[in-house]
């Protein structure tokens, strides 16, 4: 018995280890999306909480505490308060098989890529439970908007992971990692890397493909009917995802924890460092977009994932594939 406690306090610390750095990092990202804004469209952005601005985000999370949540009379309320707690669930559980550096992962798991897969999939569950249970038309329609988005770009992105696999023959995150030792993906890859941050963007629902929360159109898009905590909750999924998807691409094109260069002073850095560096100049990419790139309409945005993202990764795989048989690179050989 006392074993089994042991364990159970053990994996408790380690998942506690994850799950509270990931917060506060959601916290810190905000802050500097809205610096980054600031400094393209030339203001001062939050500068007044804390030095720098810094406790901006934590004001703005002890106000979402303090407010009271509103749950519409009409509305479905069991599936209306599972939504948010869905999708912050799903945003953080994902982190599990995120190699931070050599041993340094909560789940080693051989199949890292496919869960992740599968769980930034169901992602898409928490958004459809939060417009249908709102009873409302217009979160409703960001929540299908949404559902379509996200299958759309998920295809995308899974035959983009495949290009990745051909070259590692392994379907391990660490191994996906150590197979970029002599040279970083997004070299031979460099295509499938510009089509995975598109897509990325369009997965997370950032700018300028924010379709399902377009204020224009849809008041503010599947959580128009939520407040307080349940609305931070799905806020806090929403960044949360973005980094992981930050965190995906450094593993897959960008060597993960590895140093960039081999030599003098770069090799006493330690690796989560150097992956934390990478998820950071990649989010920052993601912020640049939001204040620079105007909004894609939704026709546009379907033709861009189907017509030619699909098209063009699929005979990519087929050129990856062809280069490796010619000249028999194939992991395994």
């Amino acid at each position: 018995m006392v074993d089994y406690l042991n364990i159970f306090f053990l994996e408790t610390y380690k998942i506690m280890l994850l799950i509270l750095p990931v917060l506060t990092a959601v916290a810190l990202i905000v802050w500097l999306d809205r610096r980054v804004w600031a400094f393209v469209q030339k203001r001062r952005g939050p500068n007044v909480v804390g030095p720098f601005g810094l406790f901006q985000s934590l004001a703005d999370a002890l106000k979402y505490i303090f407010k009271e949540i509103i749950i519409p009379a009409t509305s479905n309320k069991i599936i209306f308060i599972l939504a948010p707690i869905v999708t912050m669930t799903l945003a953080l559980i994902a982190w599990a098989v995120i190699p931070f550096g050599k041993g340094i992962v909560l789940s080693d798991i051989n199949v890292g890529i496919l869960y992740l897969f599968a769980v930034s999939s169901l992602g898409v569950y928490g958004i459809i439970m939060g417009g249908w249970a709102s009873n409302s038309k217009y979160p409703f329609f960001g929540s299908i908007r949404s559902a379509a988005q996200m299958v759309s770009y998920e295809v995308s992105i899974g035959v983009i992971i495949i290009n990745v696999l051909l070259c590692v023959g392994s379907l391990n995150l660490s191994d996906i990692v150590m197979a970029q030792e002599k040279m970083w993906f997004i070299i031979p890859l460099f295509p499938m890397f510009v089509i995975f941050f598109i897509s990325a963007l369009a997965e997370t629902n950032r700018p300028p493909f924010d379709l399902p929360e377009a204020e224009a159109e849809l008041v503010a898009g599947y959580q128009t009917e939520y407040s307080g905590m349940m609305y931070a909750m799905f806020w806090l999924g929403e960044y949360a995802n973005i980094l992981l998807m930050c965190a995906i691409g450094s593993i897959l094109f960008l060597g993960g924890w590895l140093s960039p260069i081999n030599i003098y002073p770069f090799i006493l850095i330690p690796s989560p460092i150097w992956l934390i560096i990478k998820i950071i100049l990649l989010f920052l990419l993601f912020a640049l977009v939001k204040a620079i790139v105007p909004r894609y309409r939704y026709d546009q945005l379907m033709k861009l994932g189907w017509k030619v993202f699909l098209p063009f990764s699929l005979f990519y795989v087929v050129l990856t594939s062809s280069f490796l048989l010619y000249f028999d690179l194939l992991p395994g050989n």
